[in-house]
């Protein structure tokens, strides 16, 4: 196979690669799941910089005596862009 070393090079230098993490938070409203995932993000924004991205990994409710959802919860993975 015959590369272009020149070509090569000039396209890494063009090329910017990040390195993101994911972490695990877990949040809950009395509203609805979806409250709950808005929280989650809104709070994540708070601490990590450069939020990407966050998908549900679990989710569950707590029953109040009479039987009635008092509380939704989620358990997010969140993806953030790691500073240089």
């Amino acid at each position: 196979m015959n590369f272009n070393t020149k070509n090569i090079l000039q396209t890494n230098k063009e090329y910017v690669m990040s390195v993101a993490k994911v972490t695990e938070i877990i949040a809950s409203s009395p509203k609805s799941f979806d409250d709950a995932v808005r929280e989650g993000v809104s709070r994540a924004n708070k601490t990590l910089k450069k939020v990407k991205s966050a998908w549900i990994k679990d989710q569950s409710v707590l029953v109040d005596a009479k039987g009635k959802v008092s509380e939704y919860r989620v358990k997010l993975k969140v993806t953030f862009v790691l500073n240089k």
